[in-house]
Formats: C-alpha cells, sequence, structure tokens
C-alpha cells in the first residue's frame, strides 16, 4: 500500500507526466500490484474532483472536457469523467444554480441528476475493470485535467454562479419551432441509407435555415444590441481536423460570425449574433454530411483507395473554399432581393450588426491574429472537391444565408 499523501502528490503536482500515455501504463501495473482497488481511501476521488474544478476555472465547459478525454485520454475515461461531473454537478447544486447552458450540455452528455460521493470505487464497480485497467484510466484522466490549457471563460464556472448568475435566453417560439424541425430533417438525412434521400432531407433542412435567417434579420427591431451577440464552441474530430475547420470557417464568414481555432484541441469559438449561431452549427453539420457522401463518390469514381490520405484533406479544403465563395455569392444576391422586395435600405442593419460582433470579439479575444496555414495538398483532390462543393446544396432557390 502507499499512503494518500504519495498518491496525492502524484495525482496533482506529477500530473504532467500522467498525460504520457507509456508512463501512465507503467505506473499503473506498479499500483495495481499494492492496491488492486483504486480508492480504498477516497483520495483519489478528492483529487480528481479537484482537478476537475480547477478545470472548470481555466474556462472550460462540460462538453469540452469531455472532448478532450476522448481526444487525449481515450473513450475508456468518459464514463468515470460522467460520474465525476454528476458528483461535481450534487455537490455545486448545479440544478438550481447554474447556467442553462450548462445544465443542456449535463443534459446532453448523459450525467445522471444524482451523484455518489464514493465516484471512482462505484465506477471500478460497475465497469469491472482488471485494476491495471481502471489505474491506468485514473492516471490518464488526472494528466489530462491537471494540464488543461486556460480558455477564455464563455460561461460562469460554479465559482462564479449565484441568484445574479445570467441564464441562457429562452428561444422564441419560431425560432425553436424552426430548429426542432431542421434537426429531425438532420438526423433523418444521417440515418437513411439512401443518398438521394439524404440529399433531399439535407436540401430541405438547408432551405428552412436560409429562410429562417433572412426573416430574422428583416424583422429583427432591436439590430446590433449586444445582448444579440453570443459565443459557442463547435469541437471538430479527427481525421483531417484541419480541413473541417477550414470548412467551418467557410461557413462562418458567409454568416458574419467571427471564429477562433485552439490548435490541438479539435475546438473552435464562434462569436455572433445567436440566431446566426445556430445556422453556422446546423450548415456545418449538413455539409460534413454532404462532403462525406461526395468524397466517397468521388474515391470511386477515381478508383482511389480510402486510404489516400493526400486526396482526402486536399478534396475537404477544395471543398472547403468553394463552398465559401457560393455562400458568400448568395448572401450577397440574397441582400439585394430583400432589399428589393422590401423596398429598404437592409445595408445598415446588417452592417450594425456585424459591428456588434467585431466588438464583442476583439474584447474577448484581444490578442488573437488571423492566419492561414500552407501546405502543399493533392491537385487532383483540391480540384474534385472544388467540383463537388459546386453541386452541394446550400439552399440557395429561395433566400441565401446571411
Amino acid at each position: 500500500m502507499f499512503d494518500d499523501a504519495w498518491l496525492t502528490d502524484l495525482l496533482r503536482a506529477r500530473g504532467g507526466l500522467l498525460t504520457d500515455a507509456g508512463v501512465a501504463s507503467e505506473l499503473a501495473a506498479t499500483l495495481a500490484t499494492r492496491s488492486p482497488v483504486v480508492d480504498g481511501t477516497g483520495a483519489v476521488t478528492r483529487e480528481l474532483l479537484a482537478a476537475l474544478a480547477d478545470t472548470w476555472e481555466r474556462g472550460w465547459q462540460p462538453a469540452d472536457v469531455v472532448h478532450a478525454a476522448r481526444k487525449e485520454a481515450t473513450a475508456a475515461s468518459v464514463p468515470l469523467l460522467v460520474a465525476l461531473m454528476a458528483e461535481d454537478a450534487r455537490r455545486t447544486d448545479a440544478a438550481a444554480r447554474a447556467p442553462e447552458v450548462w445544465l443542456g450540455q449535463l443534459r446532453e452528455l448523459g450525467v445522471p441528476a444524482a451523484g455518489d460521493p464514493g465516484v471512482v470505487g462505484a465506477w471500478q464497480g460497475r465497469e469491472g475493470r482488471p485494476p491495471v485497467d481502471a489505474w491506468r484510466i485514473v492516471l490518464r484522466l488526472a494528466g489530462l485535467l491537471r494540464t488543461t490549457a486556460r480558455l477564455e471563460v464563455l460561461v460562469p464556472p460554479p465559482s462564479r454562479w449565484g441568484p445574479g448568475t445570467r441564464r441562457e435566453a429562452a428561444a422564441t417560439p419560431d425560432d425553436a419551432r424552426v430548429l426542432r424541425r431542421i434537426r429531425a430533417l438532420l438526423a433523418k438525412a444521417e440515418s437513411t441509407e439512401f443518398p438521394e434521400e439524404a440529399e433531399a432531407l439535407t436540401a430541405k433542412a438547408q432551405e428552412l435555415m436560409t429562410r429562417h435567417a433572412v426573416d430574422t434579420a428583416l424583422l429583427d427591431d432591436r439590430p446590433g444590441e449586444r445582448s444579440d451577440v453570443a459565443t459557442r464552441r463547435v469541437h471538430v474530430d479527427d481525421p483531417y481536423v484541419l480541413a473541417k475547420v477550414q470548412l467551418l470557417g467557410a461557413v462562418a464568414d458567409a454568416n458574419g460570425v467571427r471564429l477562433v481555432w485552439y490548435r490541438g484541441l479539435g475546438i473552435a469559438t464562434l462569436v455572433g449574433i445567436a440566431t446566426d449561431l445556430d445556422t453556422v452549427e446546423l450548415l456545418f453539420t449538413s455539409l460534413l454530411l454532404q462532403v462525406g457522401q461526395a468524397l466517397g463518390a468521388a474515391e470511386r469514381a477515381a478508383c482511389r483507395r480510402s486510404g489516400s490520405r493526400a486526396f482526402r484533406r486536399a478534396f475537404l479544403l477544395g471543398y472547403a473554399g468553394r463552398i465559401g465563395e457560393r455562400l458568400t455569392s448568395a448572401r450577397e444576391r440574397a441582400t439585394r432581393e430583400a432589399a428589393a422586395e422590401q423596398g429598404v435600405d437592409l445595408l445598415p442593419v446588417l452592417r450594425s450588426r456585424q459591428v456588434a460582433v467585431d466588438h464583442a470579439f476583439a474584447e474577448l479575444f484581444p490578442r488573437v491574429r488571423s492566419g492561414r496555414g500552407r501546405a502543399s495538398v493533392d491537385g487532383s483532390g483540391f480540384r474534385v472537391g472544388r467540383a463537388a462543393a459546386d453541386s452541394a446544396d446550400v439552399g440557395t432557390r429561395r433566400a441565401p444565408l446571411r
């Protein structure tokens, strides 16, 4: 056995070492021989909960931490992390005090409503993992939580919850209705085995997005108010993360949304008008579906193997660039058409909204500099990707995205 002080020092002060998979595996083998029960004294649970609380203070939200755990500490650590979040929510009285966006993430992650003070021991019992595996997961998760980078605080952490904690504004009935229809269409598009049906469902979803975005801009009688500007994090998964971020950036740019990419974390922060953030996130999801289908068709036509990484990456980059051009052109055309139909000049309204977004972005990220990476790409893949983007449905038959 070993005492709690030694274990506390390992999990707290030596966290950086635990991010190395090899080191964590060697330590796990040693610890398992000395203590088959991972958390006999409760010290492991205390340290992991403390590390999680520190992570909240560094600007992380529940969905961010789970995303990082899947990426850096293996998917096997997620059930333990979810159990830790449940106990953290119980101790901080999240159900009564947390902002709505925080509670929404807990629900989406399947965090239980009731926590368990003996988190790690209960988890080991439920999972039935051998001691070596259980220790390895604990060590990797501890290393992750102790070394998370500092992010901008978009949602108050538990230490700042109080009677005045602002909850997320509820969506209007019209917003909620449209978003439900869009999500339902995209869910059907993702589940169908028939490409033609998926394309039709996605096109309909995009049509709803574009109509709603334009209607919101026309009906907004408070253009450019700071209360309209919101933030959101989007998680981008491997493979080809940078190419996918280029696609997200193209959609964001065309909709007046600013984006910051945390390289290496797989996390992007969006700043924009709240309804535009919904549009960007949903359209990005839809286009990921379309580009996946288009890439598969292109590889079959080119008789390329699925392992052709250079071709796939170039295809995605070409697709993203062309989608950005199409959306920007559609936005300009929609502005002209809407202005002609309504007999009003929309440019002051749109300019006021963009100024508010840019001001909020500069306050949140005062030291961020724009930049674009350069890298060689497969020329044929890039050209084929741009051609596929010309066939993508971006919902321009009625009114293009703003």
